[in-house]
């Protein structure tokens, strides 16, 4: 068991916070493209960001481990933003004056 002194007391706010705005999107993302029976061309992307916002998630809850909790969480979140962004750009270029 980890002691009280080296416990992060907010360890949970980077993860939650990500995964608050992170998992709709994946949840999304994944239904419009699981009609491709590998989900697409982001399947490997939605896959990290699953990945990476339940490493997040992981113990330790160690104060040392802040910097890469929050890294992970917010490299998940860009993962699941991404393919949403990508849909974005692609619409704005095709509809160009």
């Amino acid at each position: 068991m980890i002691r009280t002194a080296h416990r992060h007391p907010t360890w949970w706010k980077a993860p939650l916070v990500a995964s608050l705005l992170g998992l709709p999107f994946l949840v999304l993302e994944y239904r419009w493209f699981a009609s491709h029976h590998e989900t697409g061309a982001f399947g490997g992307v939605l896959y990290w960001a699953a990945a990476l916002l339940v490493f997040a998630w992981a113990r330790p809850h160690r104060r040392a481990l802040r910097a890469t909790r929050m890294m992970a969480a917010g490299a998940g979140l860009g993962f699941a933003l991404l393919p949403m962004l990508w849909v974005m750009l692609a619409i704005t270029a095709t509809s160009g004056a």
